[in-house]
């Protein structure tokens, strides 16, 4: 009898079970939103990483949220993606800041600066010095929300036609270069140029442009860089850590309950994280593609060239602090955060990998 009567409550559990099963996916999803991005679509490390979020959006709330993705163009242009979510035509935008210049000085420093901070200091400043609550007060008149949702770790310096021995080889250059560092270029007597992802080769192979930076060799191979220049420059000093972003419209995020919202802003925070993983196994082996399938030919930056743009940057930064109180408050913050960085990485993650990879 004590069987019967278990089997029958272990039946009836299991019905139960079945109809809140049921229930729940009749229900679901009980948002659909979109995402809109400036990556072309699937585009490796970037634009897939805008899928990796928009998927663990909907893993993390049990499929409660359903994250549509478009790539740039499919829903609006790749530089339309800040207006677009601030007037609620999608609910999230998947791009990064320096984009937005236009819109705000300030919004420049939340993905990177020239000779600034690497992905971990980046990281660091943003959840634990006063960054993210800098890039909240930045980007709170337009309605939207912004969160750290990926890192492509220190870029290479760019794709150029030409040797650049001496500063002056980069006076009359049009390259494509956006945020802080092609103010840097415009200084140094180049012409930066502003473009989309998916406008660069054909621009950089018509002669549109004589060089271009993109990201590194992971993305820069991806986008056939190499067929259309010869020679690949290092550092990245324009771009140390370049922070990418997920920003939500305010009254989505608001509308949703509270467990939902904190989840929401959980995947961009474990999605930053992922993608810096991601480019770093990967541009190494993109590098050796480049290098040995492809005839690239791999060039350091002239000491004194690379001298010279950091005194450039150094000037061009602190003029665009100046120009308004916001992004004064947030270089302030950002510079503060930097020299306390730099004087604890000289002795240690300087300081080790001077050790485990001594110059020859």
């Amino acid at each position: 009898m004590k069987r019967r009567q278990f089997l029958k409550g272990a039946g009836a559990a299991s019905v139960a079970a079945g109809a809140m099963v049921s229930s729940t996916a009749q229900a679901a999803p009980e948002y659909k939103w979109k995402m809109v991005t400036t990556w072309p679509k699937n585009f490796p490390g970037l634009g897939t990483g805008a899928n990796y979020l928009a998927k663990l959006i909907g893993e993390m709330t049990g499929g409660r949220i359903q994250v549509k993705v478009y790539g740039a163009k499919e829903l609006v242009g790749a530089l339309e993606i800040f207006d677009a979510v601030s007037r609620g035509t999608a609910e999230l935008g998947h791009g990064a800041a320096y984009y937005w210049k236009g819109k705000s000085r300030a919004a420049q420093f939340f993905t990177s600066v020239p000779f600034g901070l690497t992905a971990q200091e980046m990281n660091s400043w943003l959840y634990h010095g006063g960054g993210m609550e800098l890039w909240e007060e930045v980007y709170e008149p337009f309605g939207l929300v912004p969160g750290a949702a990926g890192n492509t770790g220190v870029q290479m310096g760019g794709w150029f036609n030409k040797e650049i021995n001496t500063v002056s080889d980069l006076e009359g250059l049009k390259m494509r270069m956006p945020g802080l560092g092609g103010e840097v270029l415009k200084r140094a007597g180049g012409t930066p140029v502003l473009l989309p992802g998916g406008e660069i080769f054909p621009s950089l192979q018509s002669g549109a442009i004589d060089a271009t930076e993109w990201v590194g060799p992971y993305n820069d191979l991806a986008f056939g860089l190499y067929k259309a220049a010869k020679y690949y420059y290092y550092p990245g000093w324009h771009e140390p850590g370049s922070t990418m972003e997920c920003f939500i419209n305010k009254e989505a995020l608001e509308a949703l309950p509270e467990d939902l919202q904190v989840l929401v802003r959980t995947a961009i925070r474990v999605a930053n994280q992922d993608m810096l993983a991601d480019f770093t196994a990967k541009n190494n082996r993109a590098l050796e593609q480049l290098v040995n399938d492809h005839g690239v030919e791999l060039r350091k930056f002239p000491d004194d060239v690379l001298n010279k743009i950091k005194a450039l940057s150094d000037e061009v930064v602190a003029e665009e602090a100046s120009k308004d109180e916001i992004t004064k408050k947030v270089f302030d913050s950002f510079v503060k955060f930097r020299d306390q960085a730099t004087k604890w990485h000289q002795v240690s993650e300087q300081a080790y990998l001077n050790a485990r990879n001594p110059l020859a």
